[in-house]
């Protein structure tokens, strides 16, 4: 039986759906809407996508987003001087500069922006503070992606309390605050990276799998004990047809999507894990869209914040 699809794309149109009326609200206690200021450095491709995105479902729900550009060749401290206006900025409640910065700006530079960024606007949740208070599991803002799998696995009714965890990825942004939301949650988590031992074998013993690592259909099902909950936080690009077909029959509206545009996106499951998981984020239209959804309740909840001292 194939897996029960957990849909992203419908979830995250009930969280922005959610958040109108709130935006509504600030404006009519404050006389304010809740403010995003965005940043971008340079012109790469996917980086451009993603804030058309995030703009575009900004203003869908009445949150003032103003974009800043920075020159692909310009210098760290430009992005930093752009910082510290917004972080001065009364109507601006939420900051989010874009990632990757472009590679002349430093192997640092990420840290660097990150650090100066007011933590009562850091809308990604990346700041040391607010990494801290997750820690603590106090009260704080989250990064976007974890918080936003958290409220698909809460909507979609699956409990998490006593369920094993396992969390494939380490990373800052994903990895580490995914296991900390889970264990928050009262589940047992394990977090396994490219040199855990006999990845499979600990995968296979979760109730929850999330899939974070950044490899095109890496977990396969040898990975999915039957009828285990997969999260496939993944975003790839792949170009190789012979993937493709290897992925997905000939018939398929995938493998037909891939002939008309010459790339497909794919997460880090196997497609034929579908076979064997209980429950499954597809991509697209999986943790995606709940990125997003996660930015701008984080913007709100910044702005009701501020607005009300």
């Amino acid at each position: 039986m194939a897996a029960r699809a957990l849909d992203g794309t419908a979830t995250a149109a009930v969280i922005r759906q959610e958040l109108v009326p709130r935006v509504a609200a600030c404006v009519d206690r404050h006389g304010a809407s809740p403010g995003l200021g965005v940043v971008l450095a340079g012109h790469d491709p996917a980086s451009e996508i993603y804030v058309r995105h995030k703009l575009k479902a900004a203003a869908e729900i009445g949150i003032r987003a103003e974009l800043t550009r920075v020159s692909a060749d310009g210098h760290v401290d430009d992005v930093l001087a752009v910082v510290a206006q917004l972080n001065q900025r009364d109507d601006i409640h939420g900051i989010l500069v874009q990632s990757p910065l472009p590679p002349g700006m430093g192997d640092d530079a990420e840290t660097r922006v990150i650090d100066a960024i007011d933590p009562a606007k850091d809308v990604d949740g990346f700041t040391p503070s607010n990494v801290g208070l997750l820690v603590q599991n106090r009260k704080g803002l989250v990064a976007c992606t974890p918080a936003g799998v958290m409220e698909l696995l809460s909507r979609s009714a699956i409990d998490v309390k006593g369920m094993r965890a396992v969390v494939i990825g380490r990373s800052d942004i994903v990895g580490k605050p995914m296991a900390l939301l889970l264990l928050h949650r009262h589940a047992t988590v394990t977090i396994c990276h490219s040199r855990t031992r006999d990845l499979a074998a600990v995968a296979r013993e979760a109730d929850l799998l999330v899939a974070a690592i950044g490899r095109p259909a890496f977990v396969t099902p040898a990975f999915v004990r039957p009828g285990a909950t997969v999260i496939d936080v993944g975003i790839n690009s792949v170009t190789d047809p012979g993937l493709v077909r290897s992925w997905f029959p000939a018939d398929s509206p995938r493998a037909a999507a891939f002939e008309k545009r010459g790339a497909l996106t794919v997460g880090d499951v196997h497609p034929a894990v579908a076979d064997v998981a209980g429950a499954l984020t597809p991509v697209p239209g999986g943790v995606g869209p709940l990125t997003i959804a996660m930015l701008l309740s984080n913007t709100v909840r910044a702005a009701e914040t501020r607005l009300s001292r």
